[in-house]
């Protein structure tokens, strides 16, 4: 991250900090990955999903180190951070496999360990290496991740970028009622604690309108507007970005007084010691988007996918760790930004989508001047929930999925039960990306149609013992192999 978003004290809590973790480290070797998402990517099933393959003995033939039988043991084990709630993997897993519903989104931070017995690849590590490895998953919300770049904003420029962005497309039908409020009221008149409350209000409806299904944006800060948690209705939670600030300093006792020093507050009780305590302390990094949904909603939800992915990207530092380097300004080295919910297409399809995701993330990289080495891209399904095959129509053999809806859910005028399978042609995703992005910008710029279906979590079959098969997915050890398979080497 850029010194600036730091100070020299918050510097040496966290060179602290990585020196206690790798003092713990030459006793135990542990990799911190972080896991995040933006909005109903999926995380809380990846965490279940990866974690119930390595436990159950799952079909990972792309994670080398379980393909060649090297891991001996795996387990769950205590975090080794007590104030941090445990991610509750039995609770969701069993949401999974005993009731087939997916798990409810975490809504803050939580974190596991998973310990792996291996033997090392290699005969000279052997005799040296005790061949364990911990993998602290650390969860956290993606709109979490969206706050880090406000600490390089003071707040008119937080003002001024947030105001601009909600003037353009859906997003100025949306903020009217907001920014009529905003600009009805004199910024510079005495401060009022009930004014603070109908503009802070005002504007966490219009992000919460953003969020919603029928739009599917994803650039949103501050995130804990829309996850309060306990600091709903904290003056830490109750201001409201400004239109038209001046350059001239605010007066004392001022509305905007009073709005600059609870930005302030929200950047120095909220996202400094997420950005200090957690982010800073990461080896590695998953982020998920569902870039379907974006797709399916249209050129500005693309649009607004490939501004958050920018923002999320500038965050990190992808680069190797020196064992010095790593002591004070730890680096994540890896991040690997996947495209969640690959099922929803044919496998003729998985590769479009990989490709269509990692021109995204191109384009972000290109907006901010970062290389992109340590960056992977890759199209998964954490939890495989249909399963392939062809319908003859007209003398044409299309290829289609089938699974379960989930109740409620209606297709071509059909209501199912959540017990009905159905099959449904997904749809194709361009094989050349470019053809997509070239026509974002275009008046009435229409989009591949995808036919986004909610199903079920599969039912899992039993084996001759009676134990249930782990949860199938789609290169989930592909996504193992890449953040953390060289730990194992």
């Amino acid at each position: 991250m850029p010194p600036s978003l730091t100070s020299f004290t918050d510097d040496a809590r966290i060179a602290l900090d990585n020196i206690t973790d790798r003092a713990s480290g030459l006793m135990h070797p542990a990799i911190r990955l972080g896991v995040t998402g933006l909005s109903r990517a999926g995380k809380t099933v990846f965490i279940s999903s990866l974690v119930h393959n390595l436990l159950n003995g799952g079909r990972l033939p792309l994670f080398e180190a379980v393909r060649s039988g090297r891991v001996s043991a795996v387990r769950l084990e205590p975090q080794p951070d007590d104030a941090i709630p445990r991610f509750q993997y039995e609770d969701h897993i069993q949401a999974l496999v005993r009731d087939r519903i997916w798990p409810d989104s975490t809504r803050a931070i939580s974190e596991l360990r998973i310990t792996l017995d291996y033997q090392s690849a290699s005969g000279w590590s052997r005799m040296f290496s005790r061949g364990r490895l911990s993998i602290d998953i650390v969860d956290y919300p993606g709109e979490w991740l969206l706050d880090l770049p406000l600490l390089t904003q003071d707040f008119r420029a937080f003002s001024e970028n947030t105001v601009t962005l909600a003037e353009t497309g859906i997003r100025k039908e949306l903020s009217h009622e907001w920014l009529a409020l905003a600009s009805s009221i004199d910024m510079d008149a005495p401060a009022d604690e009930m004014t603070a409350r109908r503009l802070s209000e005002a504007f966490a409806a219009y992000l919460r309108a953003c969020k919603a299904d029928e739009r599917s944006l994803s650039t949103l800060p501050p995130g804990r507007f829309l996850m309060p948690g306990d600091l709903e209705g904290s003056p830490a939670l109750t201001f409201a970005p400004l239109p038209n600030i001046p350059e001239t300093k605010a007066s004392k006792g001022s509305l905007r007084a009073m709005m600059e020093r609870r930005y302030d507050a929200y950047k120095n009780v909220v996202v400094k010691p997420f950005f200090r305590e957690h982010f800073a302390r990461l080896d590695r990094q998953i982020v998920l988007i569902d870039a379907l949904q974006a797709i399916n909603r249209g050129p500005e939800a693309v649009q607004d996918l490939e501004r958050a992915l920018t923002d999320v990207l500038a965050c990190f530092r992808p680069g190797s760790n020196s064992f010095f380097s790593s002591l004070v300004g730890r680096r994540i080295d890896k991040v690997l930004v996947a495209a969640t919910k690959a099922d929803h297409l044919h496998h003729e399809s998985h590769d479009r989508l990989e490709r269509l995701t990692g021109r995204l993330v191109d384009r972000a990289i290109q907006r901010i001047g970062m290389a992109g080495a340590g960056i992977e891209v890759m199209a998964i399904a954490s939890v495989r929930a249909t399963r392939e095959a062809t319908v003859k129509e007209d003398n044409h053999i299309l290829p289609v999925i089938v699974g379960t809806p989930m109740a409620g859910e209606t297709i071509n005028g059909e209501r199912f039960d959540g017990n009905k399978k159905t099959a449904i042609f997904p749809g194709d995703l361009p094989d050349n990306p470019e053809a997509l992005f070239q026509n974002l910008d275009a008046p009435n710029a229409e989009l591949p149609e995808i036919n986004v279906v909610r199903f079920r979590p599969p039912a899992l079959e039993e084996s001759n013992g009676g134990l249930k098969l782990s949860v199938p997915h789609i290169r989930l050890d592909r996504a193992m192999q890449f953040l953390f398979g060289d730990r194992l080497a």
